[in-house]
Order: structure tokens, then sequence, then C-alpha cells
């Protein structure tokens, strides 16, 4: 049998967009050190309902760190003080009995609070909407090996396409930057041949909308790269600044 522990959660409770919200107590018992966080809320939710209390709002979907539903700061950690890990994955083990635990969502004004620990996120949809995609006609899909691509180039492709779209990265920088989301998507496909026909308007595009949803600027604090679940590189956001700098010249060049 797995040993349980007692927690006392400080869970932010907020019932609209326009509610002021509040941190709500709750005690949470007999936890298993096993159990998933997600699942302790799940229970936690079980016994708020038996009581005829509101049970605690919160994203959740595949439960395997690789939707990016989940996401919540966890005693003032996004997702939690386990690296590389998204909430949904992180263990009851990483706490000690009688620990408080303070719960509370995204804080950013692009992410508006739809009720508790949920956030409105459609704001990554539209930045991904303004150009995070490969449009062109490319065709039935080829043989795997018939586009030469450099094994470096791959392998950096391949790290940036593992973001899964949480947020973490906002959540933690101190001016709410979607840098390291927007750079992870543009540099993804500004890395392979199927995305360069579009690479110049894809990064002006998506920069552009990225600043219309008023997410703040990238200030180099590194805290998005240390959030991040997939441990995605600030390198990322440097090609970033390359990729638009380079689109704005040739924009100008060209007319």
């Amino acid at each position: 049998m797995s040993a349980t522990i007692d927690l006392t959660l400080k869970v932010w409770r907020q019932q609209d967009r326009s509610d002021a919200g509040h941190f709500e107590t709750i005690e949470a018992k007999d936890i298993s050190v096993d159990a998933s966080f997600l699942e302790m809320l799940d229970l936690v939710n079980e016994r708020l309902t038996l009581d005829g209390r509101e049970p605690i709002a919160f994203d959740h979907d595949c439960r395997e760190g690789i939707c990016g539903m989940c996401g919540a700061m966890v005693n003032g950690q996004a997702h939690g003080p386990e690296s590389k890990t998204t909430l949904c994955q992180l263990h009851m083990r990483h706490f000690s009995d009688g620990d408080t635990v303070v719960i509370e969502p995204w804080r950013s004004r692009a992410f508006p609070v739809l009720k508790d620990l949920v956030v409105d996120r459609s704001a990554f949809d539209r930045i991904i909407a303004a150009g995070g995609y490969v449009s062109v006609r490319t065709g039935q899909a080829p043989e795997a090996h018939s586009i030469p691509v450099p094994k470096n180039k791959a392998d950096l492709a391949f790290d940036a396409a593992q973001c899964i779209g949480c947020g973490a990265c906002v959540a933690a920088c101190p001016n709410a930057s979607a840098m390291l989301f927007v750079a992870a998507k543009v540099s993804h496909l500004s890395l392979l041949p199927q995305g360069q026909a579009e690479r110049r308007r894809r990064a002006r595009a998506m920069v552009a909308q990225m600043d219309r949803e008023g997410f703040g600027n990238c200030s180099n604090h590194y805290e998005c790269e240390a959030a991040c679940p997939k441990g995605i590189s600030v390198a990322h956001i440097a090609r970033l600044n390359r990729e638009h700098l380079f689109a704005s010249v040739m924009e100008k060049v060209t007319g």
C-alpha cells in the first residue's frame, strides 16, 4: 500500500472574467504519493462535490504530457517544482506531508482567466493562424528520404517542434512574453525545406499577431526556457529575431 500525505491547498477561485477572484483554503487528506497532481485535484474535487461545494475548474486532456492543456502555477512555478515536467506528469511524491501548496492560473493579460485555474489561450491559436503552417501545395506525401535535410537542421527543427503550446513560457516570463512559443513555431518551419516558400511572410505575420494579442517583449530573463516542459532553448528566439529582421529588410528592398 502506497504512502499518503496531507496537504493544505490555497487555490485561486474565480467565477468568470469579471470576478475579482480570491484564494480559498482547501484540505487535501490522504493523498497517495503515487498520484499525479491532476489526480490529486480529481480526488479533492470528488470530496468537494460530495460536500455540496463547487469543484475546482482546471484544464486537462491527454494527461500524458503532450497536449499542452494542463498548466497552473504551483508555489509560484509554472507546472510545479520539477523541470521539464507538465502538471499532469508531476507526482505527489515531490511534496511532503503537511505542505501548503499554492495553486493559481497563468497570469497574463493575453490569457484571461475563464474560471479558477482555466485560462483562455486562444491567443496562441490566432498566432498560429497568422502563419504557423505550410499552405503551399506539396503534392502527395513523399518518401521520407526523398527531400534531403541536413541532420543538424533536422535535429534543431525537431527540438523546436516539441512545443506543446501550454503557455508556461508566458506565465514564467516577467513580461508575459510569448517569444519562446512563437520562436519555436517559426524556427521549426524555417529550418525545413517545406517551410521556405512562406518563410518571410510567416515571421512578420506571427510576430505582428503576437503584439496585437498583448504579450510582452523578451528581455532575456531566460525564465521561459527554465519553465518549458519540453526544454526548448532560447536559441530559437535568436533565430526568430534573425528571421524577422531578414523579412523586414527584404520587404523594404523588394517592396
